[in-house]
């Protein structure tokens, strides 16, 4: 089964600091994705910084050494009625893009988000006869995406030993 990977990185990120309160590897999952046929390619879509910091950049660097493909958008800076800033940088139309543009060089999915805006693309996937799995976790998933993964669903929490032991 030829597999392909799609990491919603800012939901990615998020989701370990606020939920798990622990780190996942990124190339550990992508090994982990990798166990589960032949692992086609890697995303990973993640704003970036104008100009980027050492950190971050190290951090890139990092996750294309580890065999990942890189989708970036420069994150914004978006003044709020209170004065606040809040920084976004929102890449899930190029996530669902390349979820259809590379359709048929997989015949799986594994979407690491658990953003409720994926609901009617993996609709669609599964529409097209495409397998997915969704890994998120418990309080960071939209129900929406509960539904229609259904047992397709992977609860990170879940996978610490087995990510850790890769």
């Amino acid at each position: 089964m030829r597999v392909t990977l799609f990491v919603d990185g800012a939901n990615y990120y998020y989701m370990q600091r606020d939920k798990l309160k622990w780190n996942i590897d990124a190339q550990k999952l992508r090994d982990w994705a990798a166990s589960k046929g032949e692992l086609v390619d890697a995303f990973y879509y993640i704003g970036k910084s104008a100009p980027s910091d050492l950190r971050e950049q190290k951090y890139l660097d990092m996750l294309t050494y580890s065999g990942y493909s890189l989708v970036t958008k420069e994150i914004k800076e978006i003044l709020q009625d209170d004065g606040s800033i809040t920084r976004k940088a929102n890449l899930d139309i190029e996530i669902v893009l390349d979820m259809f543009n590379t359709i048929d060089n997989y015949d799986m999915a594994i979407l690491v988000s658990g953003d409720g805006d994926f609901e009617r693309p993996l609709q669609l996937l599964r529409a097209r006869g495409k397998k997915f799995l969704v890994l998120s976790t418990a309080g960071f998933v939209a129900s929406e995406i509960r539904a229609v993964a259904g047992m397709h669903f992977i609860d990170v929490s879940t996978l610490r030993d087995e990510l850790e032991r890769l």
